[in-house]
């Protein structure tokens, strides 16, 4: 499975006697008496990109993060350069010149894009405009446009990624481990990325590529390596592989080709429930208007920055349309003006949000808590406050109907795989039992596994006579999961479609021109 020849195969190695710049033999971590990784034998060469792929939990992330002074081993190696290594803190891993791009930033929120990637090398004495000038060369040169003196927290999530990519580069690391890097970006944005491994790859640094877009692997990767619950599965080049044998090594079964297939029974349209007409923010959105139907699923796809989220936010209360001529939204007929998220919640408005780290959950709680959370933020919250059975009924209900991992109950949410996670974000909002649910990249680093049962849900949610908005990047996703197609550009909705005449080619044409 990992022997010298097929090694030397997938990296185009003359030298079949080199040595792994690193190692991990036995590796192996329990949480609470069960094996989050157990037995895992790993490599990596220089000047090679490895790919590991797996469902959520199995294992993918708490290896990485061990190889990456995040978490440190129950068992087992770690060599690195032939040399043992003992990481008690990511500080530790950084001086050997490994360094870890997060699926969920790590940033300092409240410091500037150039303080960020300069972050644990601070001089003594360092002007500001010094330190913006060579955060602006740097990211220039990956072809990153990012104003380095603007703080984190009002980046995108697409823009934060990036400053978490150049700030690796900074560091000059050996090793670089990607965790869903190109989630949040644009199809522009990502050959740009795959431009940058391929030089970085060149330059003899070795990576490790984590990604649920199992084509990308494919493309990017020399050799791949599948994890399924925490076991290694196989080793082999990338070139000997295909997707469908990668998602039966993932999941070991076969999952239906069809997993982006829609359904052929679409919903008939029912009331009226939403409508928007002229809505403005700003240069953002400028006079968006759209309606949406009880018992249909309506798509939203266009580019990152085209308003998608945006508009979302603003029907939720979350953001703050124009006061004077900013159009107006309407529910049932009647207009609306939320000042805050709750007045919608209390219209039955939900909202799932496209990044569950900063907004999605209570991380520090269980799944019981977050769910029981999001069911008292309703008009008859407080009945739930006074009743411990009725709380536990609901938080059974859907964990069932969601099935999130019911022998993590008990785990805090920010140790959960990612499946698990947006499948409790899921929960905490269809609790208070919306009327209206919009989802933000709702599979968005979400394994092939569980894609299916969000998307069997999103569709029962509107047989259920709810009106449900799908807001997603990937369009075999849009195509999958809608009724009617709507396609915005520059903070317009330029285009709509029905499903049955829609295809990838049409969307993507009316999302760029």
């Amino acid at each position: 499975m990992n022997d010298t020849a097929t090694l030397a195969n997938a990296t185009g190695a003359a030298d079949q006697t080199r040595k792994p710049v690193l190692q991990v033999t036995g590796g192996a971590k329990i949480y609470g008496g069960v094996h989050a990784i157990e037995g895992i034998d790993f490599d990596l060469f220089a000047g090679e990109v490895h790919a590991l792929v797996g469902e959520n939990g199995a294992g993918k992330s708490t290896l990485c993060k061990a190889i990456a002074g995040a978490i440190q081993l129950t068992s087992g190696d770690i060599h690195v350069d032939g040399r043992r290594v003992d990481f008690g803190q990511p500080r530790d891993a950084l001086a050997a010149g490994i360094c870890m791009v997060y699926q969920e930033t790590s940033l300092v929120p409240t410091m500037t894009a150039a303080q960020n990637i300069e972050l644990g090398n601070e001089k003594l004495l360092t002007r500001f405009r010094t330190l913006n000038i060579q955060a602006q060369q740097l990211l220039q040169s990956l072809n990153f446009h990012v104003d380095p003196a603007t703080p984190v927290a009002l980046l995108g999530t697409a823009k934060k990624q990036m400053v978490e990519i150049a700030r690796a580069i900074y560091n000059k690391a050996r090793i670089i481990i990607f965790d869903e890097p190109t989630a949040s970006l644009t199809p522009e944005e990502i050959v740009h990325f795959f431009h940058l491994v391929r030089d970085l790859r060149a330059r003899g640094v070795a990576i490790i590529y984590i990604s649920h877009a199992l084509e990308e692997s494919l493309q990017i990767a020399d050799r791949i390596t599948v994890l399924r619950d925490g076991r290694l599965v196989i080793t082999a080049p990338a070139k000997s592989l295909n997707r469908d044998a990668l998602v039966q090594h993932m999941v070991g079964r076969q999952v239906a080709q069809a997993i982006y297939q829609r359904s052929k029974a679409a919903n008939q349209r029912r009331e009226k429930v939403l409508t928007v007409e002229n809505v403005t923010m700003g240069m953002v959105v400028k006079n968006m208007s759209f309606s949406v139907y009880a018992g249909e699923v309506v798509g939203i796809a266009g580019l990152i920055g085209s308003g998608r989220t945006e508009i979302a936010k603003i029907i939720f209360g979350a953001l703050k349309r124009n006061l004077v001529n900013g159009g107006t939204i309407r529910l049932r007929g009647k207009p609306i003006r939320y000042r805050v998220p709750r007045q919608a919640i209390d219209d039955g408005i939900a909202y799932i949000t496209e990044d569950r780290k900063a907004n999605g959950f209570f991380e520090t709680m269980i799944v019981d808590d977050n769910v029981y959370i999001g069911k008292l933020a309703t008009r008859l919250g407080f009945s739930f406050l006074l009743s411990r059975a009725r709380r536990s009924k609901l938080a059974n209900y859907w964990v069932e109907r969601l099935k999130i991992n019911a022998l993590q109950r008990k785990a805090k949410i920010v140790e959960l795989s990612g499946g698990n996670q947006q499948k409790v974000v899921l929960a905490k909002s269809l609790g208070q039992d919306p009327s209206i649910v919009i989802f933000d990249e709702p599979t968005r680093g979400v394994d092939v596994g569980t894609i299916p049962h969000i998307h069997a849900e999103i569709r029962r949610l509107a047989d259920e006579g709810k009106a449900v908005v799908v807001i997603s990047s990937y369009l075999p996703e849009i195509l999958a999961v809608s009724d009617r197609i709507l396609v915005a550009r520059t903070g317009r909705i330029v285009a709509e479609f029905d499903a049955a005449e829609a295809t990838q080619d049409k969307i993507l044409y009316a999302a760029v021109h």
